[in-house]
């Protein structure tokens, strides 16, 4: 009887001896792109399973702050906001913009980081291109949904510029060598990170404007948020974000006097413009006055979606009546030919075979980012249509053929007239079909700075603060260009549906 009261203090200590543990283990998960590299978040070259960089050491300090040990999740840049939101991670750092939509719609923390939006041009360029105003009829590359594309925005009205925009930070710049771009905007640390790795590259020196870096947190992470504020604003003033920065090469003269106002606790602003008038992003309007504002800009990115599906479709079933043409009717060495083409093109990705067009074949030739995209979805689409016209030209009956030859026809008259209408009529279903996922693959092409309808969402929503409105309205407008085209082939399937009985 005594020994179960005992065996039940013990129980006890054991669970809050557990209880002491794993709270003081606790993980702070936090979200970052190791894709874009030093100095933010890179994996670490010693070991690949780890990542480096001053946002690491950030997250670390942090997780230190607040009693716990931090745990790296990667997320693409592109979606740490929404990541965020859902609980995937607490906090995000990543070289995460202080912009008035994060400022509305998340939990940010203090600005630990001043940097400056800079133009980039060529060396040749140094002397010519120095402000936006210089940059008319130009076109300007940088990073989608971040301050720099809404201040290009800006300058397209103001200016007459072209705004060009990247998944990534690096292929603006090795297209701005190219030539395929005349400037790039973006903020010093990035500026000056590929200048030092690409020669031929001159950043100016003038801000078009200044921001900060900051951590994200979801609105219910407020309490959190306070913590990470105050570990902060120690680190600044005993100096540990000062070795932090120096150590990765990014100290400068800006960070002393924004520290000392955070310190002081006074108000600093998200976003200072120099060479732009007007608010960034719609974060000052309502979600309706937002929309109501993207609605061209989305409209016109579906024009260019459907444009670009129209014409590679047309190319695609062009070239894959020919393959599968020169399958059936082919001699050996041409259908092993056309064989190895189709196994290729759908054996590899279309990504894939995207960015070898367009950035593998650069140093051969330097397609425009439209034709490259064209070229891209029609070549990859060939391979499937031509697979659908073959086993439609297979399915034909023997016996009708037999009779057209009977009857004196050529090979030729017996395809255009007898076997060719036929198949038709059996592919029209997967045609449609084919054309409707083509209208959505489309969406790729917006790692060739292509803005086509589901990228201009995703800068829309990055702007809003949320996907919601902007997701809705993308699918009204897929399927408002998508339902006509199924029922388009419902009517023609009907019109030419083979006499029975």
């Amino acid at each position: 009887m005594r020994r179960f009261p005992l065996s039940l203090g013990c129980f006890a200590i054991a669970l809050v001896f557990l209880g002491a543990r794993a709270s003081a283990t606790q993980e702070l998960k936090w979200a970052g792109d190791p894709e874009g590299g030093a100095p933010f978040v890179e994996a670490d070259p010693s070991d690949p399973n780890k990542v480096t960089g001053f946002d690491v050491e950030i997250a670390e300090l942090i997780a230190k702050g607040v009693s716990r040990s931090p745990r790296f999740l990667f997320v693409p840049y592109g979606s740490i906001d929404q990541a965020i939101q859902r609980g995937t991670a607490e906090i995000g750092l990543s070289g995460m913009e202080d912009t008035p939509a994060r400022r509305a719609a998340m939990a940010t923390t203090i600005p630990y980081y001043a940097f400056r939006e800079v133009l980039a041009v060529r060396d040749a360029d140094a002397g010519a291109l120095r402000r936006l105003s210089d940059l008319k009829g130009r076109r300007v590359g940088t990073l989608g949904g971040t301050i720099a594309y809404e201040i290009l925005l800006q300058a397209e009205r103001r200016h007459g510029l072209e705004a060009v925009s990247y998944d990534d930070d690096v292929h603006p710049y090795s297209d701005l060598l190219l030539g395929r771009v005349d400037a790039v905007l973006l903020d010093n640390v990035l500026a000056e990170r590929r200048r030092k790795s690409m020669s031929g590259i001159t950043v100016q020196p003038a801000p078009v404007a200044t921001s900060h870096y900051v951590g994200v947190l979801a609105p219910r992470n407020a309490s959190l948020r306070d913590a990470a504020n105050e570990v902060l604003r120690t680190a600044m003033r005993d100096g540990t974000l000062e070795r932090i920065f120096r150590k990765w090469g990014v100290w400068n003269d800006d960070q002393p006097a924004l520290y000392a106002k955070l310190i002081a606790r006074q108000p600093v602003p998200a976003v200072t413009l120099s060479e732009a008038d007007g608010s960034i992003g719609v974060a000052t309007l309502s979600r309706w006055q937002a929309s109501l504002r993207y609605v061209p800009s989305l409209i016109k990115a579906a024009g260019v979606t459907l444009v670009l599906s129209c014409l590679s479709m047309a190319f695609a079933v062009t070239l894959g009546v020919l393959i599968a043409s020169g399958r059936v009717y082919g001699t050996t060495l041409a259908r092993l030919a056309l064989t190895g083409y189709v196994e290729l093109m759908r054996g590899t990705p279309v990504l894939l075979q995207l960015f070898v067009i367009y950035y593998g074949l650069a140093a051969v030739i330097r397609l425009p980012a439209f034709a490259a995209a064209l070229l891209g979805l029609a070549l990859n689409y060939a391979a499937y249509e031509s697979e659908i016209y073959r086993g439609a030209l297979e399915a034909v009956p023997v016996g009708q053929l037999e009779a057209a030859r009977t009857l004196g026809f050529s090979e030729r008259q017996v395809l255009r007239l007898v076997r060719g209408p036929q198949a038709f009529r059996i592919a029209l279903a997967p045609m449609t079909n084919d054309f409707v996922a083509l209208l959505k693959d489309s969406s790729l092409v917006s790692v060739l700075t292509v803005v086509e309808l589901t990228k201009q969402t995703q800068i829309f929503a990055t702007n809003l603060g949320s996907w919601v409105i902007p997701g809705t309205m993308c699918a009204a407008i897929y399927l408002a260009m998508s339902l006509p085209l199924g029922a388009l082939a419902r009517r023609l399937e009907r019109r030419w549906r083979a006499p029975t009985g």
